[in-house]
């Protein structure tokens, strides 16, 4: 079926419209190749797509025989349906296929197919799910596959570590011709993309990315087609512009990021409340292993110390020493914290736990020594024994609370 993007009286909806995923396929001037890549994709999808679907050939205004092409191949396969634009421009062309479009998820690819096709159904599942927004094949990830000259590698790298210093995007690749998105989810955002050219995907992903929806990334094998019609200088320039334009909208505020975040933005995940904390019992049990081990190392100090130094200040260094030793074995071994980030406050928070410890034992000491002014040294053992488990109890307690939240 053809239609224009311009509707006519008297024309009719598309009759796929119980399809659940519909491939946008925009074209200029491709009169010999749509054939055989819509076919292609007819093909594939029959045998490795699970739910009904379609395939919108999108023709830019071109001025050769595609639209004909298009045409006879939505007579050919009843999948197909054929939109019609009097304007050039592949972001115009899905904006108005999209919008058109009854399918709950929608998806665009390019007419050379550069992407592999077993692709689609790990792209689109998630949106089917519910599970993501959009969806974005990636060439940069290190599990995609690429076969594509040094100049088109270079600038897209490039154009994509932009985005990153420019816009501060999250995802990898803005420029992949393999994409999907959650129809009601374009229904909001597609009003708000400007560009109707090339820069029309990275502007989507950046409002997607700003109303706080999720953006699922799949690796992709490409093999890039060396007969690219791409204008790469004029299309360069246009995206700078892009950027610009863009860049200015969200530092001025005119785009309404706060209403889309509250209407479609994923909110933060909050803790079960009244249950038993994550991690809790092995913490527990490698808290209480480093404790066993602090303890007999600080029972060894002490008695080689108290000696020459007497019964506090061999206290004193016995728990110092293994204070510092047991807040680095339970930041690395309990909580799970690596790296130096926040490892000063860490360890000021155990020093902290430390001199409650010390006014504990301390404390205990000087009670029993105030009881009996020459105590047996086993008693002497015993009741610091005693206080040093009562401080161990509060120092896991007090380094649970520093740490919980800094673990990477």
């Amino acid at each position: 079926m053809t239609w224009t993007s311009e509707p006519r009286a008297g024309a009719q909806a598309p009759a796929t419209a119980t399809a659940v995923l519909d491939v946008v396929v925009p074209v200029y001037n491709e009169e010999t190749d749509l054939g055989p890549c819509v076919r292609r994709l007819h093909a594939h999808l029959t045998a490795h797509f699970p739910y009904p679907f379609r395939i919108t050939v999108a023709d830019n205004a071109s001025v050769d025989g595609t639209l004909a092409a298009a045409e006879a191949l939505a007579g050919e396969l009843p999948e197909v349906n054929v939109l019609h634009l009097d304007a050039k421009g592949r972001g115009r062309a899905l904006r108005a296929a999209w919008s058109a479009s009854p399918a709950p998820v929608l998806a665009y690819m390019d007419v050379d197919l550069s992407t592999d096709l077993a692709a689609v159904l790990p792209l689109v599942a998630p949106l089917i799910s519910g599970h993501s927004d959009l969806a974005i094949g990636t060439r940069l990830a290190r599990t995609s596959r690429v076969v594509r000259g040094t100049k088109r590698e270079v600038i897209s790298r490039g154009y994509n570590l932009l985005l990153r210093g420019t816009l501060a995007v999250r995802f990898s690749d803005a420029q992949c011709g393999f994409k999907a998105i959650r129809a009601d989810v374009a229904t909001r955002l597609l009003p708000l993309v400007q560009d109707t050219g090339w820069f029309f995907d990275t502007e989507l992903l950046v409002l997607a990315q700003r109303a706080g929806l999720r953006i699922h990334e799949v690796p992709v094998d490409w093999v890039d087609d060396p007969d690219s019609r791409v204008d790469i200088v004029a299309t360069a320039l246009a995206d700078l512009r892009g950027i610009g334009r863009l860049g200015r909208a969200l530092i001025t505020g005119a785009l309404p990021l706060a209403e889309l975040r509250e209407q479609l933005g994923r909110a933060p995940l909050h803790p079960p409340l009244a249950q038993v904390p994550v991690g809790l019992p092995r913490q527990v049990a490698r808290f209480a292993a480093v404790g066993v081990a602090s303890t007999l190392a600080y029972l060894v100090l002490f008695v080689l110390a108290r000696g020459p130094l007497g019964a506090q200040p061999a206290n004193l260094l016995a728990l110092l020493v293994t204070a510092v030793a047991n807040t680095a074995a339970n930041r690395r071994l309990t909580f799970g914290v690596t790296g130096r980030r926040h490892a000063g406050r860490h360890h000021l928070q155990g020093l902290l736990a430390f001199a409650l410890g010390l006014a504990l034992t301390s404390g205990s000491l000087a009670l029993l020594h105030g009881t009996a002014p020459a105590p047996p040294r086993a008693l002497e053992l015993a009741v610091l024994i005693a206080a040093n488990l009562a401080a161990t109890a509060l120092r896991f307690l007090l380094l649970r609370l520093a740490m919980h939240h800094h673990r990477p």
